[in-house]
């Protein structure tokens, strides 16, 4: 657990923090993840696209420093996402929530996408406009621990997609009450990414389940089997913030 443990140490700072000052929730109704992710998808679209903005990344480096949230969630909207996802860790991925504010630009439901593992972050989370946020169940292999976080979040209209790699994490999320699956073809101990077992996962879907594939999402192909596999929507990150043009790059994955 050696890469995870990192993340969370990491963030023993800001829970500290958070202890001493919890920063106010926002009191408006956020808009609906899950239905955006439910809706039918947009004529010839392979699914839905759940477009994220990250300035770097452990496995990357830096990958784009000069595109601003509020740039890219205007981009993102008009390429034809459907939600946004926003990197809100600091020390390896360089965002904040701060990041989600200005995301609100855009008008796309919103997702909080860090290392949350505690109640804190959670009630942190309340401050921001997220209308959900991710829960990995390699970071928190505890059915009851994952069904308490989600619960505390659904209390303020916030959505969990609680992410897993193989079929054990599964497992835990359905015990957990995960309604929003999302396989992260990328294992986050090793950071190699593994497509193929991303597109037989989804085989184990019940179909009152919504399931995200992530990681690896650089190709229109790469959407039209994962949309043929059984998913509903595909997280893509850095092929867009990599592209001079993210609008376009987003258009060009999601159409002819």
């Amino acid at each position: 657990m050696m890469n995870l443990q990192r993340f969370i140490d990491s963030k023993q700072e800001e829970l500290r923090t958070l202890r001493e000052a919890m920063p106010e929730a926002l009191a408006f109704s956020r808009p609906d993840f899950l239905s955006a992710l439910r809706a039918p998808c947009p004529a010839g679209q392979p699914l839905r696209v759940i477009a994220e903005f990250k300035r770097s990344s452990p496995s990357e480096g830096v990958i784009n420093d000069s595109l601003s949230p509020q740039q890219a969630a205007q981009q993102y909207a008009a390429g034809g996402a459907t939600c946004m996802s926003v990197l809100t860790e600091r020390r390896y991925f360089r965002g904040s929530t701060e990041d989600l504010s200005a995301a609100q630009s855009g008008g796309l439901p919103l997702l909080r996408k860090d290392f949350i593992f505690d109640e804190l972050q959670v009630r942190e989370t309340y401050a921001t406009p997220a209308s959900a946020l991710l829960l990995i169940v390699a970071l928190t292999p505890d059915a009851d621990k994952l069904r308490s976080l989600r619960e505390l979040a659904e209390e303020q209209g916030i959505q969990a997609v609680v992410e897993v790699f193989n079929e054990e994490e599964l497992k835990l999320a359905r015990v957990s009450g995960a309604r929003i699956i999302q396989v992260n073809a990328r294992n986050l101990e090793t950071f190699a990414t593994d497509r193929a077992e991303c597109l037989r996962l989804v085989r184990l879907r019940h179909a009152d389940e919504v399931w995200i594939a992530a990681s690896a999402m650089s190709e229109r192909d790469h959407l039209l089997d994962a949309a043929s596999a059984g998913y509903d929507a595909a997280l893509v990150g850095t092929a867009l913030m990599k592209s001079p043009n993210p609008m376009l790059k987003l258009q060009q994955l999601l159409h002819e």
